[in-house]
C-alpha cells in the first residue's frame, strides 16, 4: 500500500507556482497607460495652463473692474457688461464684423474649393500647389502694404492700369463704401490659396473606387461633384468654416496698416474698437468685457456650426 502511493506521488508532477519580478515602484508607475498620457500632454498642458487658461480667467476678472493701467483696478460688478448693451459704437462695430464675414468666407471659401477641384483633376504639380499657396506665406501686415501701394489711388499701379482703360481713379481704401470690402478681398487673396490646400488634402482622402463606381452607372463631373466630394468633404468644410469665421471676428492688422477704422468707423471690427478702447483710451476693464462677450459670441457660432453641419459625422462610416 505504501508503495502505491509513493509510486503515485512520484508520477504526479508538482506546479510550482511562480510570480513575476516585482519592478520598482516608480518603475512601474511609468507603465501605467495614464500616466504616461499625462507625461506626453504636460508640455503641452502647461503651456496652455500658462499662455491661455490663466489668461482668460484674469481677463475675466479685468473684465469686472475699471482699470485705466496706471492704477490699481477697481472692481465694480458687471457695470462694463451693462454698458455694452448702450454702447452705439459696439454695436456698430459688431455691425460692421458680421458684414466682413459675409464678405470673406463665401468668397474665400468657393474660391478656394474651385482652386482645389481645379488642382485636383488637371493638375498635381508642386509647382502649382505652390504658387497658389504662396500669397498665405506672406504676412498679413506685408500683404496688406503691398495692396494698400497698389490700390493708391494717385500713384498705385491698380489705378494707373485703370484710367488708361478710360476708368476713373478709384480710392479703393478711402471711399466708405469700398473700405470694407476692399479689405474682404485682400485677405481672401492671401488665405484662399491654404484653403484650397485644406480641401485638396480632403479630397486626397476619398477613396477613388466610389467615383469609378459613380463614372460606371453614369454620373457626370457635376453630379459626382455634387452628390460625393461634397458630402464626403463635410469635415474639411467644418474645419475650413470654422476656423475662417474665427479669423475673420478677429481680423486687425491689415485695418491697422490700411484704415486704422476709417473712414468714418466704416472700417471699425470689435477687435479694433477693443484696440482703441484698451491702449487708446485707457479702459482697459471695459475693453475686456468687449472681448470676452466676443469670446461667448464665437463660442455659440462655433458650437451652432458643427450642430448644423453635422461635424461628428461621416458619410464614409
Amino acid at each position: 500500500m505504501s508503495d502505491r502511493k509513493s509510486s503515485a506521488a512520484l508520477s504526479t508532477p508538482r506546479t510550482v507556482s511562480r510570480e513575476p519580478p516585482r519592478r520598482p515602484f516608480f518603475r512601474a508607475l511609468l507603465y501605467k497607460d495614464a500616466v504616461s498620457a499625462w507625461i506626453f500632454i504636460a508640455p503641452a498642458l502647461i503651456g496652455f495652463t500658462i499662455f491661455y487658461l490663466m489668461p482668460c480667467i484674469r481677463a475675466i476678472y479685468i473684465s469686472l473692474t475699471d482699470w485705466n493701467l496706471l492704477r490699481p483696478a477697481k472692481f465694480i460688478g458687471s457695470a462694463n457688461y451693462s454698458r455694452l448693451w448702450s454702447d452705439s459704437n459696439f454695436w456698430n462695430s459688431m455691425k460692421v464684423t458680421v458684414l466682413y464675414v459675409l464678405y470673406n468666407i463665401p468668397l474665400q471659401t468657393v474660391i478656394g474649393l474651385l482652386l482645389a477641384v481645379l488642382l485636383h483633376r488637371l493638375g498635381r504639380s508642386v509647382a502649382l500647389r505652390s504658387v497658389i499657396l504662396a500669397p498665405y506665406l506672406i504676412a498679413n501686415v506685408i500683404a496688406a502694404i503691398l495692396w494698400f501701394w497698389m490700390l493708391d489711388p494717385l500713384l498705385g499701379f491698380v489705378n494707373a492700369v485703370l484710367q488708361s482703360l478710360g476708368f476713373g481713379r478709384i480710392p479703393f481704401f478711402s471711399d466708405q463704401q469700398l473700405a470694407l470690402p476692399t479689405i474682404a478681398a485682400v485677405n481672401i487673396w492671401r488665405h484662399m490659396g491654404f484653403v484650397a490646400l485644406l480641401f485638396y488634402t480632403g479630397m486626397q482622402g476619398i477613396p477613388r473606387d466610389i467615383y469609378e463606381a459613380a463614372r460606371i452607372e453614369g454620373a457626370g463631373g457635376w453630379k459626382s461633384f455634387w452628390n460625393i466630394t461634397l458630402p464626403l468633404l463635410r469635415p474639411t468644410l467644418v474645419f475650413v468654416l470654422v476656423t475662417s469665421i474665427i479669423g475673420s471676428f478677429q481680423v486687425f492688422d491689415t485695418i491697422a496698416v490700411t484704415t486704422l477704422g476709417g473712414p468714418v468707423n466704416s472700417t471699425r471690427t470689435i477687435v479694433w474698437y477693443v484696440y482703441e478702447s484698451s491702449f487708446v483710451n485707457f479702459r482697459m476693464g471695459y475693453a475686456t468685457a468687449m472681448s470676452c462677450a466676443l469670446f461667448v459670441s464665437l463660442a455659440v457660432v462655433t458650437v451652432a456650426q458643427m450642430r448644423i453641419l453635422r461635424s461628428g459625422q461621416s458619410e464614409l462610416g
